[in-house]
């Protein structure tokens, strides 16, 4: 049973590092070079009366596998798959050999999106809350194992995306051998949740853009620059081909992750993390607001029965370190917890 603190700040670690070292965490410009094939599959998944499809992406290698978990607001093409000096996480996983798969929850990216959609967003409840989204991730976790029989299976969730990861954990501990919790919400002691709890909400590139700085004390500095910053907004409105049919351009997604999160901090549990028996890694940035310490510490207790159970912070990173600097480090916390 670990907790500890990485205190060492991401750019500092790169100005160590060789470029042959470079290159081996993925972190090389792969500018000339062809970028690695990531092939799509389409798994179906049953929702009341609808067959939703599911786009999964695998860039394959021979070693283990990692499925990756995206979080409440945009989809793997923004998060694990986004290539920032031509690299990607999901680049990275592969180039340590192992067998990187991604998916797009319904309602995101190139997945289907539900009924409930085409309806005013109060007409229907709060579509992809974690239960149903555990479901998901389920379906494509039995999926890979009809491709790899064999080979173990670790699951890798950021934020939102650690709750159904959880719960597809604990319902089917066959499927997943190690657990990566990045930035997980934690159950908090709120007060009581009054709000609405719609299908679906609009998220705009001004709701997204100054997520960069979420948590950040006020005199630390942007760690991505503002070009950057537009591409990936830019990037994000093209998720939904209907973004720009609205006023401000804006991505509808679903509201059950939203829901879930509010739920859990006025103080209802969402998922017995207690139950889970995987060895699990928490791993959060110094600023993460989404998983401050406390919170830290909470999930570590309640996460009791897991074989082995770990707490990594990483210093001058917040909610979003996977799109910013510090990503090198928290690619080689990963890798390094999924290869044992």
């Amino acid at each position: 049973m670990k907790r500890r603190a990485l205190l060492h700040e991401s750019a500092a670690v790169l100005s160590l590092l060789s470029p042959i070292a470079l290159a081996d965490l993925g972190m090389c410009s792969t500018k000339g070079v062809n970028a690695p094939i990531q092939k799509r599959r389409d798994v179906f998944w049953k929702h009341g009366d609808e067959s939703l499809k599911l786009a999964v992406h695998r860039q394959r290698g021979d070693g283990a596998c990692v499925l990756y978990v995206h979080g409440a607001t945009f989809p793997t093409s923004m998060s694990v798959a986004w290539r920032t000096d031509g690299v990607s996480w999901l680049d990275r996983m592969q180039l340590a050999g192992m067998d990187a798969w991604s998916f797009d929850f319904a309602g995101y990216g190139e997945s289907d999106r539900p009924a409930c959609f085409a309806h005013p967003a109060l007409q229907n409840p709060a579509f992809g809350r974690c239960k149903s989204a555990a479901g998901q991730v389920i379906s494509v976790l039995a999926h890979i194992r009809e491709q790899r029989p064999i080979a173990p299976i670790h699951l890798v969730a950021h934020s939102w995306g650690c709750l159904p990861a959880q719960q597809a954990a604990i319902d089917r501990p066959d499927l997943v051998a190690r657990l990566v919790l990045f930035g997980p919400p934690v159950l908090r002691d709120g007060s009581t949740l009054n709000q609405a709890a719609p299908a679906w909400a609009l998220i705009s590139a001004a709701d997204q853009r100054p997520r960069h700085r979420n948590g950040l004390p006020d005199e630390a500095a942007t760690p991505v620059d503002e070009s950057e910053i537009e591409r990936w907004c830019a990037a994000y409105l093209r998720t939904d081909r209907t973004a720009a049919e609205r006023t401000p351009p804006a991505v509808k997604v679903p509201f059950g992750p939203m829901h879930d999160i509010a739920e859990l901090f006025a103080g209802r549990q969402i998922v017995a993390s207690e139950c889970i028996t995987q060895p699990t890694l928490i791993v959060r940035g110094e600023w993460d607001h989404i998983t401050a310490d406390a919170d830290a510490r909470r999930l570590f207790d309640a996460l009791s029965r897991a074989r082995d159970r770990r707490d990594v912070k990483i210093a001058k990173a917040n909610h979003w370190m996977h799109l910013q600097p510090a990503r090198v480090a928290l690619w080689a916390e990963t890798l390094g917890f999924l290869r044992e």
